[in-house]
């Protein structure tokens, strides 16, 4: 009898090369009536879904793909906190005096909404290995509009080239604003530890 073996696992700053598996990108939203996710498969065309479809569209993906599935999702991945155990933000969420901390808003829902995808995930029957890579794009203009397509082709973009954006990329190490902080998987509570991921970056 074939034993099952699924692995889900925070991906290495080594692994960010286009040729090192399959790319999912997700721009991620948790939305009852609007088209709040955007996905970008390999090389097709960016689509705008409803976060069922986005489930489905990625676990047939997985179901279907023979190699590694890298999974770039715009949340946070990661969680820090202060040695006094109270809720910081990571290095990425600051900027020029803004802020975008994982705790506040739209962080925490992101990450409600990605806890429910890699659910979903695992509990396809199949063998697969899931690499999980965090997509940060934030601190846009005030006129820019939310534009779901727009920024999983910039994440895509950074994979193809890794070494003419090196500076996009973040070790899980990078995230700490002081030393003393506390980093840890943002699943820990479900008792899911997958590790602390690399984060891609997109400035403004």
């Amino acid at each position: 009898m074939e034993i099952n073996k699924k692995m889900i696992r925070a991906g290495l700053i080594e692994e960010i090369i286009w040729n090192s598996g399959s790319w999912i990108f997700v721009d991620i939203g948790f939305s009852n009536k609007a088209k709040s996710c955007g996905i970008l498969i390999e090389n097709n065309k960016p689509s705008e879904l409803m976060f069922n479809e986005a489930c489905l569209a990625i676990k047939n993906h997985v179901k279907q793909s023979d190699s590694p599935i890298n999974l770039v999702i715009e949340a946070p991945l990661s969680v820090s906190f202060d040695k006094e155990g109270n809720p910081k933000g990571r290095k990425i969420e600051k900027q020029k005096g803004k802020t975008r901390y994982w705790y506040v808003g739209p962080g925490c829902v992101v990450m409600v909404a990605t806890q429910y995808l890699l659910n979903e995930i695992e509990n396809l029957t199949q063998n697969f290995e899931l690499r999980l890579f965090e997509g940060f794009v934030s601190f846009k203009k005030k006129e820019e509009k939310t534009n779901h397509s727009r920024d999983v082709i910039l994440l895509r973009e950074v994979v193809m080239n890794p070494v003419r954006y090196d500076s996009c990329i973040i070790s899980g190490k990078g995230l700490k604003m002081d030393s003393t902080d506390i980093l840890s998987s943002a699943f820990e509570l479900s008792g899911r530890d997958y590790g602390i991921p690399p984060v891609i970056k997109i400035e403004g």
